[in-house]
Parts: structure tokens; C-alpha cells; sequence
């Protein structure tokens, strides 16, 4: 055999014995004596530290498929969240994670959902289903600073009414999402825009009294609806296999425990409720 040949097939034989050895060092970072969750203390309605969130739920769910208890490191969900938590070796999943962000490797994901308008109920604005709707014109809506709907709202010279609300803060401290929900009630604004895993729960628990619309029918972009996985280490095919496995097997009872908090899902490209399909 050629010198040369022998050499390239030498340093190939190498580059797989590397791949596999870093594919069994990740593979190894995962505990077999639990599931080690990643998530924010105070972060509701997803996660929090007295189990009451949906994200606990679905750990929960997830644990028992597994035959593990569920174990949590506690962490604020802002910068640094997954740098002090997953990539640290502390847990091993992230239960709530947008689809493409390269900070981790994404499972495949488990549920679609899309920003939402609230309403009180009985307001003048019910019908509302678009940001471009003229009967928007005029009225104080509030919005999460830097998020997608901002962008809608600028289009449509809606957003010199806004009030806008901290995109980033400390949870245990501090909760843009429940103070733009008490305005509306208290009628300082007419109308809010969440995030609909968000919005919708909060509506649920907490303010009877107002209607989540989702905002399905917007055609500009940015786009308002995102897909959910979870987070884990980069690299780490072999746990990220395993959960797309759970995942696929138990969308049902995923889907139960979403609805039932009051999570909007939307199907995959975000253009109808998913109910709408059955």
C-alpha cells in the first residue's frame, strides 16, 4: 500500500476513534440516577421551584418514563443561564428551549405555539384578531420590549401608544408578564401582547376575567409563532436520541398537560390551533 494511502487512512481511522471517544465523554456526563433538569426558581407559569409550573410537569412525565427522580439545579433564566447550568455538567436538560438556538442542541420539538393578544372581556377591540386591524389605531397596547410582535406594532404606527415592559430580568425580583396582565385589568392598558406559553396559563390561573386571542393570521414577518424542544449539551446525540424518542411516543399526554395549563398550540407552520385539525 502506498505511503500516502496508508497515512490518509491512519489519520481518518483516527478522526472516528476521536468522534466516538467524545460521544462516549458526553454520553457519560448524563446521570443515571436522575433527571437532572435545568431550569429557572421563579419563572412561571413554566417553571418553579415548588413544582407548580407546566415545565415541572412535563419533567415530571418524562422522569417516570425514565424510571428517575426528577432533580433540579435552580438557576435565573438570563445571561449566563446556560453556561452556570447545562454546560457546567450540574443537569442535563433544559425542559423549555426555542428551536435553532446554537447555545445547545436541540431535541426535536414537542410542542408549537404563537404570540397571543389579551383582551378584557367585553372590550370594544373583541374581533381583534390581526396587529393591522384599524381598530388597533389609538390604543395603548402593551408589549415585551425587543420581542417579535414590537415589530408588527412599529409597522402598524402602533407602537407610540405602547407601553413597553423589561424583556430581560431577574424573576424571583421582578414580573413584566403579571404587571402588563395587572394593567390590563386595572385598565391602564387596552390590550396586552404575550408570548402564548406565557399569557395563556397566566390568563388561565389568575385572570378569568380576560380572552386570549391567538395571532395566527399574521403574514409579514418576523413570524410570531416558534417551535419548542429541549435543551441539551452540545455534542450529545446519543440523551438527545433518547428524549426525541419519549417525545414522539408521548405527544398525547405532552399535549394533555400543555393544554390543560392553558398553553395555545398551533400546528407546525403556526397557521391554525392545533384543535383545528382533529
Amino acid at each position: 500500500m502506498p505511503a500516502l494511502a496508508f497515512r490518509a487512512m491512519t489519520w481518518a481511522a483516527g478522526l472516528v476513534m476521536l468522534a466516538t471517544a467524545a460521544a462516549a465523554q458526553t454520553s457519560d456526563l448524563v446521570s443515571k440516577k436522575a433527571f437532572r433538569v435545568c431550569a429557572d426558581p421563579a419563572n412561571a407559569p413554566m417553571s418553579m421551584q415548588d413544582g407548580s409550573g407546566y415545565e415541572n410537569r412535563l419533567a415530571e412525565l418524562f422522569a417516570e418514563k425514565l424510571e428517575l427522580p426528577v432533580e433540579y439545579t435552580w438557576f435565573p433564566m438570563a445571561t449566563g443561564f446556560i453556561r452556570q447550568t447545562l454546560r457546567a455538567n450540574r443537569c442535563d436538560v433544559v425542559m423549555g428551549y426555542a428551536q435553532g438556538h446554537e447555545l445547545v442542541l436541540n431535541t426535536n420539538h414537542y410542542m408549537t405555539s404563537v404570540y397571543v393578544l389579551i383582551l378584557p372581556d367585553g372590550s370594544e377591540l373583541g374581533g381583534v384578531d390581526t396587529l393591522s386591524d384599524p381598530a388597533l389605531k389609538g390604543k395603548r397596547i402593551g408589549v415585551i420590549a425587543g420581542s417579535p410582535p414590537a415589530t408588527h406594532m412599529a409597522r402598524n404606527g402602533l407602537i407610540g401608544q405602547a407601553k413597553a415592559y423589561n424583556l430581560m430580568v431577574d424573576r424571583r425580583v421582578e414580573s413584566p408578564t403579571e404587571d402588563m396582565l395587572n394593567d390590563l385589568e386595572a385598565g391602564e392598558i387596552d390590550a396586552a401582547i404575550l408570548w402564548g406559553p406565557i399569557g395563556g396559563p397566566l390568563v388561565k390561573q389568575d385572570h378569568p376575567g380576560m380572552t386570549v386571542v391567538p395571532l395566527i393570521g399574521e403574514e409579514l414577518p418576523p413570524r410570531l409563532f416558534f417551535r419548542i424542544t429541549m435543551g441539551v449539551r452540545l455534542g450529545d446525540k446519543v440523551w438527545q436520541r433518547r428524549l426525541n424518542s419519549l417525545i414522539r411516543r408521548h405527544q398525547d399526554e405532552i399535549n394533555a398537560i400543555l393544554t390543560e395549563a392553558g398553553v395555545p398550540l398551533v400546528a407546525d407552520m403556526g397557521d391554525r390551533m392545533l384543535d383545528a385539525e382533529k
